[in-house]
């Protein structure tokens, strides 16, 4: 008999991240890819279904809901999932039909994975209605998740904090990896041209929120003495003049910033791998998709000295607290440069979907 996974795909009906529907397509390219014998993969998604261009190859079958995502989160988060039945459910995210159920009879399990947790550690820069939502999905969590994946120990950590140890025992711990196929495309210079880029500059990532460090990564750059451009990924539609604010209160003409919104896969190598230098400032414990980019293309970066990028990077990176990066941007952009590339490369290949996927197979055999 086949055992199927079922994958909540919301992501890639309904996107609400661009980083999340690429770690959901790309993890479930790899579950297809290293299932076991026996076992296939098949797809959860809301009204109106998968469409044809960000459809995943190989999956078993697609269970259709009647609901759009919007009115599907808000059944699910009152217990209501009819439709669903029972089986092996793995979400990417944190949206699961988290209902009481009986895993050792019923050979029911649902696993969900948390990407970050800025309800509980900046919630002043969230709307209300969204802290109330992501408060109350963690009791559901909590009570109803068989496991509940987290991609960094120091996530684990925090998330025991919150959850006051209630959560330790479902907890694990499976880091995320950059898009599937991430690569420097041939046409680099040409991606960079249809952006109206220049051809060398800094690179961030950030909006307007305080927590995505972008003042000290401005700082930074003034203090090292970079004369040159910097480039802004993954600004937040509308926040272009706050970000360029922010610029300008540390120091850096608006001439000199170029802010651009969510990058595909392409864009985003084409941008990361003619940057002289990555900088992320940001305190929080989310997973930091930009900076596992960066290692993709070997880029010498520079971070905040946190948990998070310590464990992420690890040697890879210099090191600084967030106000106090400039020196070290300026070692990464001079006697350190080489070493940082070659560091990068070598640490990038520890992230792979193919081995994420391993070990979320491991997980449901476990339970």
């Amino acid at each position: 008999m086949t055992v199927s996974l079922r994958v909540v795909l919301d992501q890639l009906v309904s996107p609400t991240s661009p980083d999340l529907a690429e770690a959901s397509a790309s993890l479930t390219e790899a579950l297809i890819a290293t299932a076991p014998r026996g076992c296939d993969v098949s797809a959860i998604v809301p009204a109106p279904g998968i469409p044809d261009e960000t459809s995943v190859t190989g999956l078993s079958s697609e269970t259709r809901l009647s609901m759009r995502r919007r009115e599907l989160a808000a059944s699910w988060q009152l217990g209501v999932a009819p439709g669903i039945g029972k089986g092996l459910i793995h979400s990417p995210t944190a949206l699961a039909p988290l209902v009481r159920h009986d895993r050792v009879n019923d050979t029911h399990q649902i696993v969900v994975t948390l990407w970050e947790l800025r309800a509980w550690e900046t919630p002043e820069e969230l709307p209300k209605a969204e802290i109330l939502a992501c408060r109350a999905l963690l009791a559901r969590v909590t009570k109803h998740a068989d496991a509940v994946i987290v991609p960094t120990h120091a996530m684990a950590d925090r998330l025991g904090e919150l959850a006051k140890s209630k959560l330790s025992k479902k907890v694990r711990v499976i880091g995320g990896a950059p898009a599937a196929g991430m690569r420097v495309p041939s046409d680099a210079v040409g991606r960079l041209r249809a952006l109206n880029l220049p051809s060398s500059f800094l690179a961030v990532a950030g909006g307007a929120a305080p927590s995505d460090g972008l003042a000290a990564a401005f700082s930074a750059v003034v203090a090292s003495g970079w004369d040159g451009d910097v480039v802004v990924l993954d600004v937040p539609e509308g926040e272009e003049p706050t970000v360029a604010d922010i610029a300008a209160a540390s120091g850096l003409a608006e001439s000199r910033v170029h802010g651009r919104g969510a990058l595909d896969r392409w864009d985003r190598a084409a941008v990361l791998s003619h940057a002289a230098a990555f900088i992320t400032a940001c305190g929080r414990t989310d997973w930091p998709w930009r900076a596992v980019d960066a290692l993709a293309v070997g880029v010498p970066i520079v971070a905040a000295d946190t948990p998070v990028h310590r464990e992420v990077l690890a040697e890879a990176a210099a090191y600084a607290a967030p106000d106090d990066l400039g020196d070290a941007l300026a070692r990464a952009l001079g006697e350190d440069a080489e070493r940082l590339r070659v560091l990068a490369g070598d640490r990038a290949k520890g992230f792979a979907w193919n081995a994420a996927a391993d070990r979320v197979w491991a997980l449901h055999a476990e339970l």
